[in-house]
């Protein structure tokens, strides 16, 4: 992924909220919440798990599979829409809000 000039790099925890079906429902960041105004798109990368040297027993899970949702976000109805980049890393229950763009 390349970063654009409207772009923010963050890497900061979020909670993140979810419907029945698991597409993402708001985003809870910078104490305000950020109701998802559009379709979300979700894919999978993998870690380069060659480069982090970890061992895991059989049967540990997946290990190298990177969960992303892009989101676009506003904070009311009037407000200007902002897309962030959500990421969970293997093994991971946190999310980590990756990026925001506008």
């Amino acid at each position: 992924m390349t970063a654009v000039a409207n772009e923010t790099t963050l890497d900061v925890d979020v909670d993140v909220r979810f419907t029945p079906a698991g597409t993402p429902l708001a985003v809870r960041f910078d104490g305000r919440i950020w109701a998802v105004a559009a379709d979300p798109v979700h894919w999978f990368s993998r870690n380069a798990w060659w480069d982090t040297r970890r061992t895991a027993a059989v049967g540990s899970g997946d290990l190298v599979s990177i969960e992303y949702w892009r989101v676009q976000v506003r904070l009311g109805s009037n407000s200007a829409l902002r897309t962030f980049t959500l990421r969970r890393n293997p093994l991971s229950t946190r999310w980590l809000l990756e990026s925001i763009s506008d």
